[in-house]
């Protein structure tokens, strides 16, 4: 038991037979949407009822923090963006936005260490402003990371109980890749060199500057890479350890969770040690361009559902995915069997009988 989490149930495997047995009798031949049954059984197993129900409150959150990392010349873009992008969230022109829009998803900012002042509708849980640069110092104290992570478990209680059925994590913070691929490369044993990235689209200047400052981190890191709370207190954010206990919090709720890009899967790989077995409730949505990524996403044994070869954070990859999972939903729930439609099975020369009529 660490910090109030302990091992996670699976989804249900009896409902997960249920729907396999269901995929088998569909207008199709068996397998034929490949992993859209998949994923179709693995959403039933989740609600514990087949067949499953289509999402109703799709739901973002993004976790918003400035990093004391990102004075050492590691973004593309000044630390000032943190902010300027948070109010961007909140008047809705924002790419999270328009893609949840499009997708049925609602989005809400959670601001846990914006290196300024925020709207107070999302700063309600906010541990600091910015957290440490984590190359030199820890990312937060023993009492902040506690915060944070209590954080990601209040707001993943908070839209469970008010009606979220699928739960999205999206990222927002210049240099929260630095971070996160310290808590990659580490978890994972990979040498900085082949796990950094170009995040915002640094130059080979501002690439060998990341590589220093996660090579750095990484050294103050590893002594403690057995114990994710201290992990996340030496080498990772208030913004990152908030949606490692939202993750950790959302599998403890049986709610499934679509994963986000590089950021948000380094919590991913946290929550997991922190609550084992979190995982089974947790689909990829995406494969960032970042390498670090893909080296979590082995960790974790999860495939995206898509490449579209993106790199923002926010969800974006995420909710772009969503309409993938809700088709799975749909197929599984609203395609006619071979009885009810009044089809030859594989093994007959005769229709089966037209229930419907």
């Amino acid at each position: 038991m660490t910090h109030g989490f302990g091992p996670v149930a699976p989804p249900d495997a009896g409902v997960h037979a249920l729907a396999e047995a269901r995929q088998a009798r569909l207008i199709k031949p068996a397998g034929s949407l490949g992993r859209l049954e998949r994923l179709g059984n693995w959403v039933a197993a989740c609600q514990g009822v087949c067949p499953p129900q289509q999402f109703e409150r799709a739901r973002v959150v993004v976790f918003a923090g400035d990093h004391g990392v990102a004075a050492n010349g590691v973004s593309a873009y000044p630390r000032e963006v943190t902010a300027q992008m948070v109010a961007g969230f909140l008047a809705g022109g924002a790419a999270i936005n328009a893609l949840s829009r499009t997708a049925g998803a609602t989005v809400r900012i959670a601001d846990m260490a914006v290196d300024g002042d925020t709207d107070p509708s999302i700063s309600a849980h906010k541990v600091r402003r910015s957290s440490g640069s984590i190359d030199r110092e820890d990312a937060l104290t023993a009492q902040e990371v506690d915060a944070a992570l209590a954080a990601g478990v209040a707001i993943a209680d908070e839209e469970i109980d008010a009606g979220a059925d699928l739960l999205i994590a999206g990222d927002m913070g210049i240099g929260n890749t630095t971070p996160a691929t310290v808590l990659i490369a580490t978890l994972t044993d990979t040498e900085p060199v082949a796990a950094v990235g170009r995040g915002t689209g640094i130059d080979d200047a501002g690439w060998i500057r990341k590589v220093a400052a996660i090579r750095d981190a990484m050294w103050r890191a590893r002594p403690v890479a057995k114990d994710p709370v201290a992990l996340l207190r030496v080498a990772a954010s208030a913004d990152i350890a908030a949606t490692a206990g939202f993750l950790a919090r959302a599998a403890q709720r049986r709610t499934p969770v679509i994963l986000d890009g590089v950021v948000v899967t380094a919590a991913a790989l946290v929550a997991e040690d922190l609550a084992a077995g979190a995982s089974a409730w947790w689909v990829a949505g995406h494969r960032s361009t970042e390498p670090a990524h893909s080296l979590a996403l082995k960790q974790l044994r999860l495939e995206p559902l898509i490449e579209m070869e993106m790199r923002l954070g926010e969800g974006s990859g995420a909710v772009a995915a969503l309409p993938v999972l809700r088709g799975a939903v749909a197929a599984l729930a609203e395609m006619a069997t071979f009885e009810e439609a009044g089809v030859s099975t594989p093994d007959s020369d005769t229709p089966a009988t037209n229930l419907t009529k």
